[in-house]
């Protein structure tokens, strides 16, 4: 399986907006996506402007929302505890199995990109990419007995992009999050920082700039997104360049 598993530093860096961005840009590119969202929770809360992350997803990709999170809770608290509350059970194999069920389902459609016929295949295409977005940060527990969202990314084998905020305190935020999955043998792809300014300050550049030094990877800037429309969500993914992460 090939893609991504797009992690954050934290909540509220902007995770769900770089997945949908990533996969707007790659079926803007013609490229066959299945976006996969394993857990979600927090339907109790209005979205407001923006939907829900698996409608959000299923707005770029065409995918039924249902299938992109299949398991859905309601309350705004982590995957464990909303878990217990439903008095259900979260595990890496039950979340793998639900990863690797879209992408086989999407298999079947993958001459369908974005509703149109997808070009020819290359030459070593292992089918459409997936672009799971996890819950949270990297270490978000995912049961009481310590499963994370590091070992649903491990037991997937995909390398991580990295959300993360461009201001104040990000350089250790990210540096963190990359020890965590670098000792866990995690590759990462990247580093997106968003909402990346047209005119940024100081202190975002040279976090940009010592990110890009310190760590050897591709630290892109995801621009303000104006509006969950897929064109939109396309244009901004594919001036940050985000597709080149895949």
């Amino acid at each position: 399986m090939q893609g991504v598993f797009v992690t954050g530093t934290g909540t509220g860096v902007g995770k769900s907006i770089v997945a949908a961005a990533l996969c707007a840009a790659l079926v803007d590119a013609r490229r066959p996506v299945v976006a996969s969202k394993p857990v979600l929770s927090g339907l109790e809360e209005p979205p407001g402007v923006w939907p829900y992350d698996h409608d959000l997803l299923a707005l770029v990709t065409g995918q039924p929302a249902d299938a992109i999170a299949p398991r859905r809770f309601g309350p705004a608290v982590s995957p464990h505890l909303a878990a217990r509350l439903a008095h259900v059970r979260l595990t890496v194999d039950d979340l793998v199995g639900d990863v690797h069920a879209r992408v086989a389902a999407a298999t079947g459609d993958a001459s369908n990109v974005g509703g149109q016929p997808a070009p020819a295949a290359h030459q070593g295409d292992l089918g459409p990419l997936a672009i799971v977005e996890g819950a949270g940060g990297l270490l978000v527990p995912l049961d009481d007995d310590g499963a994370t969202m590091a070992d649903l990314a491990v037991a997937l084998g995909l390398p991580l992009v990295i959300a993360a905020h461009p201001g104040l305190g990000t350089i250790n935020h990210v540096q963190l999050t990359l020890e965590a999955a670098r000792s866990r043998g995690l590759t990462v792809a990247g580093v997106v920082l968003t909402p990346w300014p047209t005119q940024p300050s100081l202190i975002e550049q040279d976090n940009r700039e010592f990110l890009e030094k310190s760590t050897g990877l591709p630290i892109l800037g995801l621009g303000t997104v104006e509006s969950p429309r897929a064109d939109h969500l396309a244009a901004a993914g594919l001036a940050a360049g985000l597709t080149d992460l895949c």
